[in-house]
């Protein structure tokens, strides 16, 4: 397959999806909310926001959607609610660009999940670059380690949250029968902020009252980082190869702690840039030897990456 040009107007509208995308961790933390309460608005106000769009892909694939297409959401959307509410978690215990790194690093798990649940076999440079980009989340934890056991806490929240997010992803892989993308992520989005709604009414107090900036910056989630900044991330998987939108996607954590140092003078410390390069020179091995594999990887690759929601 020979693979879509590079073009540089596509790929500066890649790297604007990528920023609103890198704004998540610092809109939860500016948020002062529960995790799950803002998972749930976040999820539900993007369920909203998309449902028109659904509507116009049940309207044209209405002979071929059935009440079994939904009912595959339901494992997928428990997996993204405690995906979101774990990274809204982690999110506000480490610093900003720990976290985005970490959670980031969804092409190098999902490669090994592939492997435990379909039995698609790795090749040896996936492994290869699998290993070197967890020596740099290593890194991060273990300097982490004896200076703010916080951070050390929220650097583990967000790997486990990665670890969620990559195996909705590979759900997604197992559910591709579904007519249309958002005849499944539309659903799979109102059951999860529906979870989260119900975790909430537990845990928080979903119903409110909350300051008008939580609110505010919930409606930001919804906007930015969900609406469109995953919405630039689809429409470059169709521009750009899976490839090129994986590694710039990628560099969230070098946006966030940009906007973190520009914002609360949250200086980044060394381990970070080095844990970053260890984790963009791992992603690269990995996704290499993927482009060097048979079609059907390569359009499991396409298909992995547009459902982002992190």
């Amino acid at each position: 397959m020979t693979k879509p040009a590079a073009n540089p107007l596509a790929i500066l509208l890649l790297l604007v999806g990528v920023l609103c995308c890198s704004t998540s961790a610092i809109i939860i933390r500016e948020s002062h909310l529960h995790p799950a309460e803002l998972a749930a608005y976040r999820l539900l106000g993007s369920a909203l926001i998309l449902s028109p769009i659904y509507f116009l892909q049940l309207r044209k694939h209405r002979q071929q959607y059935h009440f079994r297409h939904l009912r595959i959401t339901l494992l997928p959307a428990l997996t993204l609610a405690l995906h979101i509410i774990s990274w809204n978690q982690g999110a506000q215990s480490t610093r900003l660009a720990n976290a985005t790194l970490i959670v980031n690093m969804v092409p190098i798990a999902v490669p090994f999940l592939l492997f435990l649940i379909a039995r698609e076999r790795i090749a040896r440079r996936e492994v290869w670059g699998t290993i070197i980009a967890l020596s740099g989340a290593a890194l991060l934890a273990s300097s982490d380690f004896g200076i703010d056991r916080r951070s050390l806490l929220g650097d583990i929240t967000c790997f486990v949250s990665m670890i969620l997010f990559s195996y909705y992803l590979v759900q997604g892989r197992l559910n591709r029968d579904v007519p249309s993308l958002w005849l499944y992520l539309v659903p799979l989005y109102a059951v999860a902020g529906v979870i989260c709604f119900v975790i909430a009414l537990f845990v928080a107090h979903p119903l409110g009252p909350h300051p008008a900036r939580g609110y505010l910056m919930a409606l930001a989630a919804v906007i930015l980082p969900a609406t469109i900044g995953h919405s630039i991330l689809n429409y470059s998987m169709q521009r750009l190869s899976g490839q090129v939108v994986s590694v710039c996607n990628l560099f969230q954590f070098l946006f966030a702690g940009i906007l973190g140092f520009l914002l609360f003078h949250d200086i980044p410390r060394p381990a970070v840039y080095i844990a970053g390069a260890l984790v963009v020179a791992g992603a690269v091995i990995v996704i290499r030897s993927a482009a060097t594999t048979p079609q059907g990887r390569r359009d499991l690759e396409l298909e992995v990456a547009e459902p982002q929601a992190a």
